[in-house]
């Protein structure tokens, strides 16, 4: 388990950094981003294999974030992180399209486990995504 490429976003600095710290010394490449616009902003030009973000931040909040990265990329898979008794949204963000949701404080073992099953998830969205696009061209020049 590792190469993933994983979109860190929450808008604490220092506990963007420290995650993102633990997460590369497993073998991973964290882009990070302290405010959805950013999160939703670095999606544009780049794929990723899981998206960590945070529930709870000022201006766009996780679940708009989350909504706006999968109208653009819905083979994106989004793990929302929650704190202070936000269960009930992180269920409801699960609803919403979120891959999972986790507690904060974070348990670093369970969140790796996450980002692998995020990417072959996503993996297997994209080949999907992938053999459909071959077989209409396929269909469309008649072989």
């Amino acid at each position: 388990m590792a190469d993933e490429k994983i979109l860190l976003v929450d808008d604490e600095e220092e506990f963007v950094s420290t995650l993102a710290e633990r997460i590369e010394t497993r073998g991973a490449k964290v882009v990070t981003a302290t405010s959805g616009q950013e999160a939703v902003d670095k999606i544009k030009d780049e794929n990723f294999d899981a998206i960590v973000l945070d529930l709870q931040m000022p201006g766009m909040n996780g679940i708009e974030a989350m909504k706006s990265i999968l109208e653009k990329k819905p083979d994106m898979q989004v793990i929302l992180l929650t704190g202070y008794g936000t269960i009930e949204r992180g269920v409801e963000a699960v609803k919403q399209g979120a891959m999972d949701f986790l507690e904060k404080p974070i348990d670093i073992k369970k969140l790796m486990e996450k980002i692998a099953e995020a990417k072959s998830r996503r993996m297997v969205i994209v080949e999907k995504n992938m053999s459909d696009k071959m077989k209409d061209l396929l269909s469309k020049r008649g072989w």
